[in-house]
């Protein structure tokens, strides 16, 4: 066998943004559920942030987590649909230096099977910029735990296989010895 599957997990530092004009810290049931996820699989929350539903505040909240070198992925719940408000699609696409095409195309694939033609309003969309990876869902709890537990999960698992996104992520300083 190879080397690289003998390798130790990696785990890393994650942030979560909720995107909403009404949730709060005692009722986010959708950030809360990424910070469990997160941390029952081993990896470090970063910061958590609630922001209401504005490009540039989304924006300026994601900036900071893409530039701080700690900060390895950030998941982004709500703002993805096609209400007045919903921006968070316009807030980070612009951010990216290379789109993950195939997260929101299998998001909607496997969220029909959920929630049948309603999934084409979801804008779900992934990116990679700074190397820093970011995952932006609808605001449901329901969303979060589709995106999260089939495929999110295993992408940030660095023993995937065949491939996973731990290997184009930034190193965090003395990740080697954490």
């Amino acid at each position: 066998m190879s080397k690289a599957v003998f390798a130790e997990r990696q785990f890393l530092q994650i942030a979560v943004l909720t995107v909403s004009d009404t949730r709060t810290e005692e009722n986010d049931t959708s950030g809360q559920f990424l910070v469990q996820a997160l941390q029952a699989d081993s990896h470090q929350l970063a910061d958590k942030q609630i922001v209401i539903d504005d490009i540039y505040r989304i924006r300026a909240t994601v900036s900071r987590w893409i530039a701080d070198p700690a900060v390895q992925v950030v998941l982004i719940t709500g703002g993805t649909g096609f209400s007045g408000r919903d921006s968070t699609p316009e807030a980070v696409s612009v951010l990216f230096d290379k789109t993950v095409e195939g997260f929101g195309e299998l998001f909607r694939q496997l969220s029909y099977q959920e929630i049948g033609t309603s999934t084409v309003q979801s804008r779900a969309i992934a990116g990679l910029a700074n190397e820093t990876l970011m995952f932006c869902m609808p605001g449901s709890t329901g969303a979060c735990e589709t995106a999260w537990g089939k495929i999110i999960r295993e992408q940030l698992d660095s023993s995937c296989r065949p491939c996973n996104f731990v290997g184009v992520l930034k190193t965090r300083a003395g990740q080697q010895g954490d």
